[in-house]
């Protein structure tokens, strides 16, 4: 026990700290990163390095997804660099809530998904817009020199 613990000390550099996530600036990818990150390139700068780093994951996975994939993820990419910093919190704080479902909700929920990205763009475009008026219809007052109705 005393030889793994000397072994793990001598192993760590004097004054290691703790392990840090690579934060590479836009202008430290290569070529073919910046290519396929492309969307994100306003933002990259401003992203935090756990984000980089999933990003860079994709971008690595990239080369070897079929190509209806690729595009999946250039959309995404696309849609999410065009998102509000409070807009991508609430995707998140979304994304999270769906991950916490019962396996059978969140397979409701992907059901539902499916059904609605088949519906036609109009009509997707009419469900995602807010309602008129979220207050119901108030009666109103009857004409001046109108007798009351009565029953």
């Amino acid at each position: 026990m005393l030889i793994c613990a000397l072994a793990f000390l001598l192993a760590v550099p004097a004054g290691a700290g703790p392990l840090t996530l690579r934060s590479p600036a836009w202008a430290d990818l290569s070529a073919g990163e910046k290519q396929i990150l492309a969307p994100l390139a306003p933002e990259w700068d401003k992203l935090d390095a756990q984000r980089k780093q999933k990003w860079l994951g994709i971008a690595k996975r990239y080369p070897g997804m079929p190509p209806p994939q690729q595009e999946r993820i250039r959309e995404q990419m696309s849609t999410w660099a065009r998102l509000t910093p409070d807009e991508r919190r609430v995707a998140r704080e979304q994304y999270k809530t769906l991950k916490q479902l019962p396996p059978e909700k969140r397979q409701d929920v992907q059901q539902k998904w499916q059904e609605y990205q088949q519906l036609p763009p109009e009509k997707r475009r009419e469900l995602a817009s807010p309602p008129a008026s979220s207050q119901p219809a108030t009666k109103t007052a009857p004409a001046a020199g109108s007798a009351p109705v009565t029953r």
